[in-house]
């Protein structure tokens, strides 16, 4: 089971990773159509010997293949196109949270709160406790509320990154001098991780993301202990 798991995406905590699933498997299924149709032509004429000796155009033929891929382009562009504009859309924040790439780690600063920044490292192996997730887990987590709209400022320090949660459907640059931004929504509480996916450095691989999703209450006692 988990071996057909891992061809698939990741079970998703947001809206927007929902849509994006949800498009996956709407392009696949045309895939596969269109793959089954043309193995069986193909095959059919592997196998049959009829011939047509007068023969000599077939005009309705060609109208019919060239109209009929474009249809089915409008069938894929139509929802890809507004799925775009989905990701895209900035809606009304509740909190704003940036994030800074550095070699090879994450600073994280809350702009809505007064002094609430921390950097982020990689646990390392040999100091893991019994129930960590190996090369995933960090040893201070970001904390955001659920069902509340996030926008999310990246930017970085050195050189280019990328803050990636696949579970949120959510892939930014760090880009060194400018800020970048997007949002998301998360819709259950959980923890979400994600890794840079721009090739950074040596260490590229150990500067993993770990999103600590909870309830508006929890979140709000959360930041008054540390702020």
């Amino acid at each position: 089971m988990s071996t057909w798991a891992n061809m698939g995406l990741q079970d998703s905590a947001s809206p927007l990773m929902e849509q994006l699933i949800f498009f996956h498997d709407h392009a696949m299924l045309i895939l596969i159509m269109i793959t089954v149709l043309v193995s069986y032509l193909m095959i059919m004429l592997f196998f049959n010997s009829y011939t047509n000796r007068f023969l000599l155009h077939g005009q309705t033929i060609e109208i019919v293949w060239t109209i009929l891929p474009a249809i089915v382009l409008l069938f894929i562009a139509f929802p890809s196109l507004r799925l775009l504009y989905l990701l895209d859309e900035i809606n009304e924040p509740i909190i704003t949270l940036k994030t800074i790439g550095h070699q090879w780690y994450w600073s994280y600063e809350y702009s809505d709160f007064l002094s609430v920044e921390f950097d982020s490292y990689m646990v390392p192996t040999h100091e893991l406790p019994v129930d960590g997730f190996r090369l995933l887990d960090v040893d201070n987590r970001v904390v955001l509320p659920m069902n509340s709209q996030i926008r999310i400022l990246v930017t970085a320090a050195d050189v280019i990154h990328s803050w990636t949660v696949p579970a949120l459907g959510v892939k930014v640059d760090g880009t060194p001098g400018r800020l970048n931004q997007t949002n998301f929504f998360i819709n259950r509480p959980g923890l979400f991780f994600g890794q840079c996916s721009e090739i950074c450095g040596a260490n590229h691989s150990f500067m993993p993301i770990v999103i600590e999703s909870v309830p508006v209450n929890y979140f709000l006692k959360w930041i008054s202990t540390i702020n």
